[in-house]
């Protein structure tokens, strides 16, 4: 929990939820605050929950194809145990009133010692929208109001306050309306802080403009057709659409509203429509700029300074308050204490006794299909290029996947290649600016991405780097899908010097952003780096690598710009040709066959070789352990080590007993004992890279007894055949993951990229249902090694470093980064 009051993003988004709700449940911490949480006495938590944590103040959701009266039938049986409870009016939200006049309220954050902090500032603007219900339609209109002013790179609030030069990256999530009531935020982090006052103004005066002179009509029809796009396609990626569709309800369930009218949006949709058809789209929009935004009263500006101060303070008077805890209480107070914290402890320790496992209901292992989902794919060849065709149904809609090899590229390119992705669809060609072309994507198509992959190959020493594009479009507007490809690919001109400058700000401040949030995907990419080629790759492109790189080049933009450009179109000329090019095309038959033409067209605009010869890019960093320093109250801990190289074999019962130490020894001992928000294992079974990770951290050198104790756990581990079986059908869980057709065309490319077979799968799946106790205490071995010869990285704060290494001198090797 303290870590999150350490992240100035999150102490932004709680001080502005908080001064819009000062009179209502959100105008306190839902997770409670680590100030006033040593006031709570166990027998308050203990009724809290006891009374709010019932059935009589929840929503239950059914979602499937099995008998609705079994389904009540169930519930009844679970419900008659329960009494009547009055939890449901008690804890009602009661709306907020509307303020009669604007607030400020100014905030601190910490920050580092000795770190600049001119241009450390937030600032954001929040609106708190109505006090009453409104109604759906008024709700559609403001989420396309919401994608028309900050949705995409092109939108006027958002290019303007990012062309402004006065801040590094957007804050504020624009419309919210997962509350009671529906709140607008928006502003700059990066800040100097004699710029707060232009920040203000220019949100202000850039709204005005928009209500006085409206939205361009291609804006219009490019948010129109990404949102309606996204309704009708209705992709909830790897999460089950039942669940989905139940947190898109829960929102006005638990208001005491209809469930089902956030589900019915092709009425107010079509109605929507046809009032911008009949009155234009600036006689809808401007008076809601006006009415909810510009007239509205209830508006909180809260300002976010850096403190380099703050984090001891903060310390110290938590530590005063604990003393005066202690000072209050007598010598059988504190043995008493010392005691029910060794009960809890044990408790917390001991593993729950099978009969209580044994009431929770669960398949059994005659359940689960033996054989792998089947994903139908067939190898095509055109113009000399391999395509990949997956037949399935997709509601009329064409994915298509262009993969290009990076192996062509320079290896001093390498660090440019997020940034040369960004700049494709980012920046304008000789007949079109980017706002042009971004309306073009949004008014053609589902959406366009490039990205790079980077992966190790199980049993190579070169690992898989590919930049992929990729794209979806309504069967019909597949050549406006293949030839805006073309254009982002072969026509963006690196032109546009002070937009590229824009870019690196806003890198810098992600992973800026990135080391204070998920500091544990910061050490597991760093210590990958430590151990394989795959690994150093990607870090260089999104690690601490990365970001003194951007650093740097923040610098070098102004003076080094033709250099600049000259790199980013030197890395489109290694990238693009038909050597190395793979398509993947997911729809169903007739749309593919439908769209070979096209895409021959695409593929025959292609270079046909690369304009350089493969690079070698054998690098890895340094081995030894090393802490990232930074300001924060918690640590994110990893340790790992490459466990193919002390001659293990990858065996699917890997899988199963990976998971089960995450979901037993490491939460246990990492989680619930140790404080940490999470802690958890992974075996990337393509590197052979075993990694433990803890997130949220109050621990660092307890937390690496825990990982070194992990090989005992296992050696000393009992499983009866119940708990056994649940090990391994969550395992078959995350095998079998929830997949969309476009989701099971990707996966299958990916595959086929690592060189993934099906009869491999057919083989690790069988290994996972047969995995047994015996393997389970032989991989004790394997992860001995990560205890044994293991590199630790850590994202810690100063002084737990200093302590870690006044402990083990010289344990880490420090490098302050924030």
């Amino acid at each position: 929990m303290k870590g999150v009051y350490s992240q100035p993003d999150n102490i932004l988004g709680r001080a502005s939820q908080q001064a819009l709700f000062p009179e209502n449940t959100y105008g306190v911490d839902s997770g409670g605050d680590p100030k006033v949480i040593p006031k709570l006495t166990f027998e308050e938590f203990k009724d809290f929950h006891h009374k709010y944590y019932h059935p009589g103040n929840a929503r239950i959701w059914f979602y499937g194809d099995d008998d609705p009266n079994e389904r009540l039938r169930i519930l009844s049986e679970y419900l008659d145990q329960f009494e009547a409870s009055s939890a449901s009016n008690e804890s009602k939200v009661w709306p907020q009133k509307l303020f009669s006049a604007p607030k400020r309220i100014i905030e601190k954050y910490p920050a580092g010692e000795g770190e600049d902090l001119k241009k450390k500032h937030m600032v954001c603007l929040n609106w708190l929208l109505s006090e009453e219900h409104l109604d759906i339609e008024t709700e559609l209109a403001l989420g396309f109001l919401d994608h028309l002013l900050l949705g995409t790179p092109a939108s006027p609030l958002r290019r303007t306050l990012l062309e402004s030069g006065l801040g590094d990256a957007i804050v504020g999530g624009g419309i919210e309306d997962e509350l009671l009531q529906p709140q607008f935020s928006v502003g700059l982090k990066g800040v100097s802080d004699s710029d707060i006052q232009k920040v203000e103004e220019l949100i202000i005066d850039t709204l005005k403009k928009l209500a006085e002179e409206g939205f361009a009509p291609e804006a219009v029809e490019a948010s129109m057709n990404t949102i309606e796009f996204s309704l009708r396609e209705n992709n909830t990626g790897s999460f089950p659409r039942g669940l989905s569709l139940m947190l898109r309800s829960i929102g006005k369930w638990i208001y005491d509203m209809d469930p089902f009218e956030p589900l019915r949006y092709e009425k107010p949709l079509q109605s929507l429509k046809a009032r911008i058809a009949e009155e234009g789209s600036k006689a809808v929009f401007s008076p809601l700029i006006q009415k909810f935004i510009l007239n509205n009263l209830h508006r909180v500006t809260v300002e976010l300074q850096p403190d380099p101060d703050k984090a001891s303070h903060d310390e110290a008077f938590e530590k005063e308050i604990l003393e005066k805890v202690k000072a209050s209480m007598t010598e059988e107070d504190l043995a008493e204490l010392a005691r029910a914290t060794q009960e809890l402890r044990l408790k917390q320790e001991t593993p729950d006794p099978p009969e209580a496992l044994r009431a929770v209901p669960s398949l059994s292992l005659q359940d689960i299909p033996r054989k792998p989902i089947h994903v139908p794919t067939e190898i095509g060849e055109i113009n000399g290029v391999k395509v990949l065709q997956h037949d399935l149904f997709t509601n009329d809609v064409v994915y298509a996947e262009v993969v290009f090899d990076m192996s062509f590229l320079k290896k001093e390119h390498l660090q440019f290649v997020p940034l040369f992705c960004q700049s494709l669809l980012e920046m304008g060609t000789k007949d079109m600016d980017f706002v042009r072309l971004n309306q073009l994507i949004g008014r053609k198509t589902g959406g366009i991405s490039v990205y790079p992959f980077t992966s190790s190959v199980r049993g190579k020493v070169d690992p898989c780097t590919r930049i992929i594009v990729r794209g979806k479009t309504m069967a019909g507007r597949v050549e406006d899908l293949f030839n805006l490809m073309n254009c982002i690919l072969q026509e963006v001109q690196f032109t546009e010097q002070q937009r590229f400058k824009q870019f690196v700000s806003q890198s810098k401040a992600r992973m800026e952003s990135r080391l204070r949030g998920s500091g544990h995907g910061i050490a597991a990419a760093r210590m990958d780096a430590k151990l394989n080629v795959a690994g150093w790759i990607a870090e260089q492109m999104g690690g601490i690598s990365y970001l003194e790189f951007l650093r740097d080049l923040e610098r070098k933009v102004d003076q080094d710009w033709d250099e600049i450009a000259s790199s980013l179109e030197g890395i489109r000329k290694s990238l693009l040709s038909r050597r190395g090019c793979l398509v993947n095309i997911t729809a169903d038959g007739k749309n593919i066959t439908n769209s070979t033409k096209f895409l021959a067209k695409f593929l025959d605009s292609l270079p046909s070789d690369p304009f350089s010869e493969t690079g070698s890019w054998h690098a890895q960093l340094p081995s030894g352990n090393e802490a990232i320093v930074i300001p924060t109250q918690v640590n994110y801990v990893g340790k790992a080590a490459n466990i193919y190289e002390t001659g293990y074999q990858l065996n699917g019962s890997a899988y199963v007993i990976s998971k089960h130490i995450s979901n037993t020894w490491l939460w246990d001992r990492i989680r619930v004992s140790g404080g940490a928000y999470g802690g958890f294992c992974d075996f990337d079974t393509h590197s052979g890279v075993f990694s433990y990770l803890s997130y949220r951290d109050p621990n660092l050198l307890k937390t690496l007894d825990v990982y070194d104790g992990t090989a005992s756990f296992l050696r000393e581990i009992e499983l009866d055949d119940d708990t056994l079986t649940k090990a391994i059908i969550g395992t078959i869980g995350d095998v079998d993951a929830y997949q969309l057709p476009d989701a099971k065309g990707y996966s299958s490319l990916l595959r086929y990229l690592l060189g993934i077979t099906d009869e491999e799968r057919e083989r690790r799946r069988e290994e996972i249902l047969s995995t047994s106790l015996k393997d389970f205490k032989e991989f004790a071995d394997a992860v001995e090694a990560v205890e044994n010869n293991g590199v630790v990285v850590a994202v810690a704060s100063p002084e737990d470093v200093a302590a870690a290494n006044g402990e083990r001198p010289g344990f880490f090797d420090v490098k302050k980064v924030l």
